[in-house]
């Protein structure tokens, strides 16, 4: 898909949240070897090293994988966050980051505006590609243009079937901002228990993840979906065939129970 400024973004990504050491670089390895080309990361996560030497290992050319990485909430602030992001630059030993994003708003700091406008200068000097936030809601989004004149491309956030966004998503429709969600799939495992989807599932040949993954995409949504193990991530990918019916995709949507947020409150959460 194209953003707003023109970037090619890959709609289902790779997420490596809570992957560590070891682990996180053969899990990225792998999904970069099955067909992954969005490989999804954050300074929080503490496997920037890992994902870089991974993306780094394949051989594969340098444009054709789009790294996204995230700035903390301790490092709000303008000189902060310019040295937050050259730190991810340098752990992932890449020429530049693909997308970079304030994973969080931190709203009772105050200081997500001045991190914006270092990203703004980050942009101009070729250190960063694209440049988005992560869990904003409108109105931080709207202090955002507001006050830089700039808005981001992407917002990642938590979206799946127990949980839709409504809101945020249509400020995003309003801003031309691209949707890109976080835990597609939620995080409970209730999902594959669902026997609506199972149905679905069964009738078009495919996984419960397959089927919800392909609802996002249907919704508008890009994904970053996360397993280590191939075969799944192998078959998280196989979704561009499969179509269910217009009665089908409003079943996905009403499937669960909803029972709002898994992550935090982007209005109270304080990641640091």
């Amino acid at each position: 898909m194209r953003l707003a400024d023109a970037a090619a973004m890959p709609v289902v990504g790779f997420g490596t949240y809570p992957l560590r050491g070891a682990e996180a670089e053969a899990a990225v390895a792998s999904a970069l070897d099955v067909g992954y080309r969005l490989v999804d990361t954050a300074t929080r996560y503490g496997n920037e090293i890992e994902v870089g030497r991974a993306v780094r290992a394949t051989g594969l050319p340098r444009d054709e994988i789009f790294v996204v990485s995230k700035l903390r909430g301790r490092d709000h602030g303008y000189e902060a966050a310019r040295r937050a992001a050259y730190l991810s630059v340098e752990r992932l030993g890449l020429d530049r980051i693909d997308l970079y994003l304030i994973h969080w708003p931190l709203p009772m700091r105050g200081a997500y505006v001045e991190a914006w406008r270092a990203l703004i200068d980050l942009r101009e000097e070729g250190v960063l590609g694209s440049i988005g936030v992560s869990n904003f809601l409108p109105e931080h989004l709207d202090r955002l243009r507001a006050e830089s004149g700039e808005l981001p491309v992407v917002n990642q956030v938590e979206a799946h079937p127990g949980f839709v966004p409504g809101l945020v998503e249509a400020a995003h429709r309003r801003l031309g901002i691209q949707t890109v969600a976080w835990s597609p799939l939620g995080r409970s495992g209730r999902v594959h228990e669902e026997p609506r989807l199972r149905e679905i599932a069964d009738r078009h040949g495919a996984t419960v993840a397959q089927v919800v993954l392909r609802w996002h995409l249907r919704q508008g949504r890009a994904v970053v979906v996360k397993s280590a193990d191939r075969r799944r991530q192998s078959a998280n990918l196989r979704i561009f065939d499969l179509e269910l019916t217009t009665r089908e995709y409003a079943e996905v949507g009403a499937s669960v129970d909803p029972r709002g947020r898994i992550g935090g409150d982007p209005e109270t959460f304080e990641e640091l």
